[in-house]
């Protein structure tokens, strides 16, 4: 098949319109979507009047939203909104202070850890950007098995408690509308 001037400009026509390479194809016949889409670079075709959307099957009616339990959140964050905006405050968590920065450990050689220093039973924790010459580990002893000093395991490793996110009340009421969704479509 040869891109005769009439074929590009229907592609042209086409691309502009909004037509996926496989819709474009289709309509030019006797040509694949990987061919339609050489030619558009070629051709340096980038700009759409609008992207094209596949078809979307209707979704189920929604059903109404369960109503909410009560949350045992501390009063801190069930205070009412401050005067004056009218905007919520945003709930306060007492947070923990961070722990204090740890000196990297000056080896008997008198330099600190590097990659080629490390030994068993020394802090792998990395300090400083890798790129810079100044970039060497903690060097720190760990307790046996452990790849990181107290100090660094404390921040590498913090409870699962801490680590998980409560979902904000928006977020929860998206995944209350999914989980309807998914028990109306079993």
């Amino acid at each position: 098949m040869a891109w005769t001037d009439e074929r590009v400009e229907t592609l042209k026509k086409l691309w502009a319109d909004g037509l996926s390479a496989s819709q474009i194809a289709k309509q030019l016949g006797g040509v694949t979507r990987n061919a339609v889409i050489g030619k558009v670079h070629r051709l340096g075709l980038s700009g759409r009047a609008a992207p094209s959307r596949p078809t979307r099957r209707a979704s189920p009616p929604k059903l109404a939203p369960r109503p909410r339990q009560a949350a045992s959140t501390p009063a801190a964050a069930r205070a009412k909104p401050a005067a004056g905006n009218g905007a919520a405050a945003p709930a306060l968590r007492p947070v923990a202070p961070a722990p204090a920065p740890v000196e990297p450990h000056v080896l008997p050689s008198g330099e600190y850890a590097t990659v080629l220093t490390l030994r068993e039973g020394m802090c792998k924790w990395p300090v400083g950007d890798p790129a810079d010459t100044s970039f060497r580990f903690c060097g720190h002893k760990t307790a046996p098995g452990a790849a990181y000093c107290e100090a660094h395991a404390q921040m590498a490793y913090q409870p699962q408690a801490r680590r998980k996110r409560k979902p904000t009340d928006d977020a929860r009421a998206v995944l209350d509308s999914l989980a309807s969704a998914r028990r109306a479509n079993f």
